[in-house]
């Protein structure tokens, strides 16, 4: 029997065996699709703010922060199955969910050719405590998956300082008031007047994103943009 019949033979026999299903409707992959099948790609709510300099995220930092552009892959909607993806992703530690995702994003991000002169990319840190806890920060993988689009490196640059509450249910205001100054770069030889793009998971009212992005140009002189896979 050929090498690649036998090969066939026994990924359809693992695949048997050991189904391997879409992390996001549940059906089953088939071919080369991996974590994901085609119909949930292709519905991926997608934002395309990336096509627009003056989008709804961008906008979002107006008066608050200079930053060179921001946008976010998809919507974010209570209860929706991409909704799920994330939480797949930050709570039962499907990392390559956030890898598969970076990269899809990541290589239309370099297609638009807006981000083109970034870089570094630089994830949102946890603190140290929530982040062993988890086994990981979320950020991490969607960074490293917009990076190999982009052929950059990933600096974990940032650090938080403080283990502060949780930012659900807090007002903008209480948002912002829970981050300031909880952030530091402890690289920044690494990021100093680099054009920085900084990387989370969803962005609600961008104020940890905001803090994250001063200190960097207080410290370091960087220009910084950011993305995030999701919007609410």
């Amino acid at each position: 029997m050929p090498e690649a019949s036998i090969k066939t033979f026994f990924n359809d026999l693992l695949n048997l065996l050991y189904p391997r299903l879409c992390e996001s409707c549940g059906d089953l992959l088939i071919g080369d699709e991996e974590l994901l099948c085609t119909t949930c790609i292709y519905n991926i709510p997608k934002t395309r703010y990336h096509l627009h300099k003056n989008n709804p995220v961008a906008q979002a930092f107006w008066g608050r922060i200079s930053i060179e552009h921001a946008s976010s892959y998809f919507y974010f909607s209570k209860g929706g199955k991409y909704r799920k993806l994330l939480h797949k992703l930050k709570y039962r530690g499907k990392q390559e969910i956030g890898y598969i995702l970076g990269k899809a994003y990541g290589t239309e991000l370099k297609l638009n050719g807006i981000y083109q002169d970034v870089d570094i990319i630089v994830p949102v840190p946890l603190h140290p405590d929530k982040e062993k806890s988890r086994g990981f920060n979320q950020s991490d993988p969607i960074a490293f998956g917009i990076a190999e689009a982009f052929s950059k490196p990933v600096e974990k640059a940032l650090a938080r300082k403080v283990n502060n509450p949780t930012q659900t249910r807090k007002s903008r205001y209480e948002r912002w008031e829970n981050v300031e100054s909880v952030f530091s770069v402890i690289l920044p030889e690494k990021v100093k007047e680099k054009h920085v793009l900084l990387v989370d998971d969803v962005i609600t009212t961008g104020a940890t994103l905001e803090a994250c992005a001063r200190v960097l140009q207080e410290t370091a002189q960087c220009r910084v943009s950011i993305v995030t896979l999701a919007v609410t």
